[in-house]
């Protein structure tokens, strides 16, 4: 079978998925609220099944590796564009009775590392392949939750938002409590046309969770403080204003609250 996963555009609630996790420990902060919507470029891939052997093929080169635990597990730690396969397929033999997977990516238009959610495409990708090729009836928030689960296996540090993709090219919001995430799937009464555009900058992930982490859960100092505040109130409320707005079509305000957003 034909499988398509697109990226993700996260237009407001950036880092918020994951401060709103914070609220287990400190139920004092606000809830993460982010407004996301899929891409029209993605992964496209051919799966079926395999008896034993766990295949990845894209246009470049061909991976493949036994389907066990341990092979994977260890893999998936390695780090590299397989391991998010590897972290995947982990998670699925811990939790099903699966055999393997053979992918073929034979074609991608989605940039990749330019914060669209590539690694999250392809992990959506194999939980998708694993759901529809042995007939496990997982929903998409089932099908989000094995890639998320698949992705934090390996190194990736990434938060739950980034695997909204499962739910194709169409715009949700995702509020993030503590340890629930509430999803729901938004409607505009006309198209809005959003340019993304590459300005060919640099950024580390990594370094920018690492300080922004320092700001958890409780703030010590003024600098951590309105972290939490931005993060926290102010952004919940620009992006329950930026979800109004999508769902009258109104791309001016959407592009005012872009603004305050940036400012």
């Amino acid at each position: 079978m034909k499988i398509f996963v697109p990226g993700r555009l996260c237009l407001f609630g950036e880092h918020t998925d994951w401060a709103g996790s914070y609220r287990r420990i400190n139920p004092q902060l606000k809830a993460g609220y982010t407004l996301l919507v899929g891409t029209n470029q993605g992964l496209y891939a051919e799966v079926k099944s395999h008896p034993d052997w766990l295949v990845l093929r894209t246009s470049t080169e061909k991976t493949l590796m036994p389907m066990s635990k341990q092979a994977l597990l260890t893999e998936a730690k390695n780090g590299g564009f397989f391991s998010y396969t590897a972290g995947v397929a982990y998670q699925f033999m811990t939790h099903f009775h699966v055999g393997g997977l053979e992918i073929d990516n034979y074609f991608t238009d989605l940039p990749i590392q330019k914060g669209l959610s590539s690694s999250a495409a392809i992990c959506v990708l194999v939980a998708r392949a694993f759901n529809r090729v042995y007939n496990l009836k997982m929903t998409q928030r089932g099908e989000m939750e094995f890639a998320y689960l698949g992705e934090i296996t390996t190194p990736s540090r990434c938060g739950r938002m980034d695997q909204a993709c499962a739910y194709g090219d169409r715009p949700i919001s995702m509020i993030f409590d503590g340890t629930d995430t509430d999803i729901m799937e938004l409607n505009t009464p006309q198209d809005l046309f959003f340019v993304i555009v590459d300005l060919g900058a640099a950024k580390n992930t990594q370094e920018i969770l690492s300080k922004l982490n320092e700001c958890y859960p409780f703030a010590t100092t003024e600098v951590q403080v309105n972290v939490q505040k931005y993060l926290g109130e102010i952004s919940y409320k620009i992006t329950s204003s930026a979800i109004d707005a999508l769902q009258k079509g109104d791309a001016e305000q959407i592009g005012f609250l872009m603004k305050q957003a940036q400012a």
